[in-house]
């Protein structure tokens, strides 16, 4: 992993560079710019990730640059704050405006130090909690302690020691993810950013802009690349990327560096490359629907994932694990399984894998119950699973209006090809022959929420 970059801008050039000697000395990577129009062009260049602004500048004033690098209202890196002639009301301002920190000049460089430290582990902690909460308590590490699991943990581990791309595949419900974050978190860029993105929740329409960022005159939106310097990008569901993002990637990973939509410069990468997909990519390709030469760049390092049913013996310990899990991050009441219905389920097919083991316990827990899981309630829970898939759309009351019938039966059928399409919003517009904005209208008319279809 590369160290931070810093962008230094002052218009006092014996400032710069006696705050650049400190930095660099401190490991830190750093730019200087002496007025506002060079701080755009390094901004433009490269996305700092820490900036010490100075607020009186002759060209355009530090609060005013504050207002201009706003994204969604919020900035796109901590800035601290600097100057000689600051008033309370100034530091109030760029406080209100998003500002880390402000510090008087003469500069104190001990607290100088201290500040940046600060605010880089402040921006760490704050984009970690933030893709935790997206992703709603992931799990990091493989469960199991079958021989099978104990030999792929091993190959990830060599695996992320080299920054190859690396592609993750295997049937669904297997849990790519979490194998792809185990492999950043073991990797050297582990201190760095994981920014996952889950592809087919994209608009078409808004691949290349999600994944590489825009510039308008001033305005520059960093994409997910950049917002992964230092770190792993990774790429769930590879096989719903359209053909002009793939194009596109496939030029960054040959070239090292990228353009942003609608920018005339080239930006360099630094990030580690891991993708995910349950599809065969070698069909896609032969579809017409994949790049050739994006397949062979990402598939560097493949990494298979087994599916449940070939290490069922670690069965009973996922069990446990996310009957443990339900009750620490849900609140439900515990729940045990017996031995009878520990074997039941090793003796199951597990067509839905890891994904469907874990769907089943979190429903045993809300269902609730005597403490202990007896062999015919999981029978039950087993067979519901199934019987649901084909007597769902039959169950709408006859005595209802046309309108509220024919909604509960949309609602269902919709919900049902969500599960079916794995929770891929672009395989379900296909399946049901819906353009995806007009599918996104339906959904929410519907008051069906994507990112939690799977669990009702």
């Amino acid at each position: 992993m590369s160290a931070p970059y810093i962008l230094v801008v002052d218009d006092e050039p014996g400032i710069c560079e006696l705050i650049m000697e400190i930095l660099e000395d401190e490991g830190y990577l750093v730019a200087t710019a002496e007025n506002a129009a060079v701080a755009r062009e390094a901004r433009r260049v490269q996305r700092p990730d820490l900036i010490l602004l100075d607020i009186w500048m002759p060209d355009t004033d530090g609060i005013s640059l504050l207002k201009e690098w706003t994204e969604d209202d919020h900035l796109p890196c901590p800035i601290i704050m600097m100057s000689g002639h600051g008033t309370v009301e100034t530091a109030v301002e760029a406080t209100r405006l998003g500002a880390y920190d402000f510090l008087e000049k003469p500069l104190s460089m001990a607290k100088m130090l201290l500040t940046v430290r600060r605010a880089l582990d402040a921006d760490r902690l704050a984009r970690e909690n933030q893709n935790l909460r997206r992703q709603q308590r992931v799990v990091i590490e493989p469960i199991g302690r079958s021989e099978v699991l104990q030999r792929l943990r091993a190959q990830v581990l060599r695996v992320a020691q080299h920054d190859a791309p690396v592609l993750i595949f295997g049937e669904a419900g297997t849990g790519k993810e979490v194998y792809a974050r185990f492999l950043h978190a073991h990797s050297p860029r582990r201190a760095g950013p994981f920014i996952d993105v889950g592809v087919g929740s994209i608009a078409r329409e808004n691949a290349s802009l999600e994944l590489f960022g825009s510039e308008q005159g001033e305005r520059i939106h960093y994409g997910r690349l950049e917002q992964a310097s230092g770190g792993t990008l990774f790429l769930d569901e590879l096989a719903d990327m359209d053909l002009e993002a793939q194009t596109k990637l496939a030029s960054t990973l040959a070239s090292g560096s990228f353009l942003r939509i609608g920018g005339k410069d080239p930006v360099r990468v630094n990030v580690r490359v891991a993708t995910a997909t349950h599809r065969d990519l070698e069909q896609e390709i032969a579809a017409g629907r994949f790049r050739e030469d994006l397949y062979y760049q990402l598939n560097v390092v493949p990494i298979k994932l087994p599916p449940l049913r070939d290490h069922i013996e670690d069965v009973p310990e996922l069990l446990n694990y996310y009957v443990s899990y339900f009750v620490d991050q849900e609140s439900l009441t515990y729940r045990h399984f017996t031995l009878a219905a520990q074997n039941r389920l090793r003796n199951y097919g597990w067509p839905g894998n890891i994904r469907e083991l874990k769907n089943l316990v979190q429903r045993l827990l809300i269902l609730g119950g005597e403490e202990e899981i007896a062999v015919e309630e999981v029978d039950a829970a087993v067979r519901g699973v199934t019987s649901t898939k084909v007597h769902d759309s039959g169950n709408i009351p006859l005595n209802l209006p046309l309108r509220e019938a024919r909604e509960q039966f949309e609602r269902t059928y919709l919900i049902q090809q969500f599960r079916e399409c794995e929770g891929n919003v672009a395989r379900l517009a296909d399946r049901v022959g819906m353009e995806r904005t007009n599918l996104y209208r339906k959904l929410r008319a519907l008051g069906i929420d994507p990112k939690k279809a799977l669990d009702e």
